[in-house]
């Protein structure tokens, strides 16, 4: 009987020490209370400091496990956005889910397509020596392979592929004449060589039809020639870098390339620079040379008594060199940006005359504008070395090689957006979208002319941000000619005033769905030009107007 009373009390003892153990431990997270008192002490003795509750957090979740899970799980992580209730869907550009977009892989682990479609329609009224209507209708098709995981680094191949077809027609004094062309705008493989740091620095080429830039704002050079260019960065891509050589190719009327018209013998072999925050945070620098080397045939002008002879078909050998800086940014609340150039060289046989001539010529231009919330006004200058004599064996007037230049208003503007012919309709005075009256033939050989009367311009202007989707630009260009020798020879005359007149234009896009998708855009542009210079222009009240409607999928 001792013995079981014995044994039950020796349980029952057990069993109180198991319940007071578990009151002093929280069983959602194991730590014991806050309340010191609820810890066990001998009678009379302080509490040891290693008898102390420790910190913790009750709200803590338990520590993991350790051991691993049994079985696999395979997750896709191109395609687990479908799991999440959202299918594919190639229609929606935005879908986030769409194949054509580059959105998962076409192919393997990591080969994308990108596919856009887009379709130009441009209707222009304009007025030189007769009324004008152009009509311009383009459209292409830009389609990219790509392999590699390029959320960090260049694509390892890449091929694109950019197609474009044009149709145009010009209506004037009830004639209408049309032209249909096929081009290329790019058609080029791209391979990545190598990484070269950590921060996937890299080195790549890239072979076939390509976009190419001499600058920020493409002063001398702004093509998709034929060639091979290599190009990457350097730490941490503050240094990018690019030298390649190219030919560039004939253009149609709407100034696109076109396939089937030859390669003219034009070698263009250039290398540049870009520097990120060199002397002030925000501003980048760039310089660049360019080597051009002409062996196509051109137009000569032979002056007999002072009367110009057109000669097509004639030899116009030059090798000229460019040298050039640039920088665009913003230094503290001003917005910066500004190309220099000098052009030195030979012509073998120029324009104007079969000897040699010396190339010699300057370039300038600078825009400095500020932002004030909604609105960005901006101020620009720009001047372009004119030749005094055009047989005195020296050739003074600066020339682009192709250019589109993005500078005082662009294509907006009357002077710089319209071909203005001047003499017997095979010499213009300047081509379309082209910043230099460099006298090229009509026929568009693309040769660089260095016997031009040069160019001086000075401007105002400003960018209205009414809405996201609504901006209008406002530009006052005052257009001069730096050196109007050219023009006296050539036209005969002493009268001729440097002044062509004063540029006014306002330009406004709008983008109903706040993105590029739908961009509609309309401008008007008139030229107040001098009484001396009406005779040039062909109209004492020259003026363009125009509509552009782009699609793009």
């Amino acid at each position: 009987m001792r013995a079981a009373l014995t044994f039950l009390l020796g349980w029952m003892g057990i069993a109180a020490a198991l319940q007071s153990f578990a009151a002093d431990v929280d069983p959602n997270s194991g730590c014991p209370p806050d309340d010191p008192a609820a810890h066990r002490q001998r009678p009379g003795a302080e509490s040891p400091d290693r008898l102390q509750p420790e910190e913790c957090d009750p709200t803590r979740l338990p520590t993991p496990t350790t051991s691993p899970l049994s079985g696999s799980i395979p997750v896709d992580r191109w395609r687990i956005i479908d799991a999440l209730g959202h299918p594919a869907n190639i229609t929606d550009p935005y879908n986030t889910n769409n194949v054509l977009k580059g959105d998962r892989p076409i192919w393997g682990k990591d080969g994308f397509s990108v596919l856009t479609a887009s379709t130009t329609s441009l209707f222009e009224s304009r007025r030189l020596a007769a009324q004008q209507f152009f009509n311009s209708q383009t459209a292409s098709i830009d389609a990219v392979l790509y392999e590699g995981d390029t959320i960090f680094r260049p694509p390892d191949y890449q091929l694109r592929l950019t197609p474009i077809f044009n149709y145009s027609s010009t209506s004037s004094n009830g004639a209408t004449t049309t032209t249909t062309s096929v081009g290329a705008q790019a058609f080029f493989f791209e391979k990545h060589l190598r990484d070269v740091s950590a921060h996937y620095d890299f080195d790549s080429v890239r072979i076939g039809i390509q976009p190419v830039t001499s600058d920020f704002r493409g002063f001398v050079l702004a093509d998709q020639p034929l060639g091979i260019r290599f190009f990457g960065t350097r730490d941490n891509n503050i240094y990018q870098y690019s030298a390649g050589w190219f030919r560039r190719l004939p253009k149609n009327p709407a100034r696109q390339n076109e396939l089937g018209a030859g390669i003219p013998a034009n070698d263009i072999v250039m290398a540049n620079l870009y520097i990120q925050d060199l002397g002030w945070k925000g501003l980048n620098s760039e310089v660049v040379l360019i080597y051009d080397r002409n062996r196509a045939l051109g137009t000569r002008v032979t002056l007999t008594n002072g009367t110009p002879t057109f000669t097509s078909g004639a030899r116009h050998d030059y090798d000229v060199v460019y040298m050039g800086y640039s920088a665009d940014g913003h230094i503290g609340t001003f917005n910066l940006t500004g190309s220099a150039y000098e052009v030195i060289g030979r012509e073998s046989e120029g324009v104007f005359t079969n000897a040699l001539s010396k190339v010699q010529a300057t370039f300038a231009a600078v825009e400095l504008s500020r932002d004030f919330d909604w609105m960005r006004v901006r101020a620009s200058g720009l001047y372009a070395s004119g030749d005094g004599d055009p047989t005195d064996g020296s050739s003074h007037g600066f020339d682009g090689i192709n250019q589109t230049a993005i500078f005082a208003g662009t294509d907006s503007t009357f002077f710089i957006h319209q071909r203005i012919p001047l003499v017997a309709n095979a010499i213009d005075l300047k081509q379309r979208d082209s910043l230099f009256p460099s006298l090229r033939s009509t026929s568009d050989t693309g040769e660089s002319n260095y016997t031009n009367p040069g160019l001086e311009l000075v401007g105002i202007g400003a960018d209205l941000d009414l809405m996201p989707s609504l901006r209008i630009s406002m530009d006052v260009s005052h257009v001069m000619f730096a050196n109007t020798a050219t023009l006296q020879t050539l036209l005969g005359r002493t009268d001729l005033s440097a002044t062509v007149g004063t540029d006014a234009s306002v330009d406004a896009i709008y983008r109903p769905f706040i993105s590029q998708n739908v961009i509609a855009r309309l401008s008007l542009a008139k030229l107040f030009a001098a009484d001396a210079a009406r005779p040039l222009i062909g109209s004492s009240a020259p003026f363009s107007f125009f509509f552009n409607l782009v699609l793009t999928y």
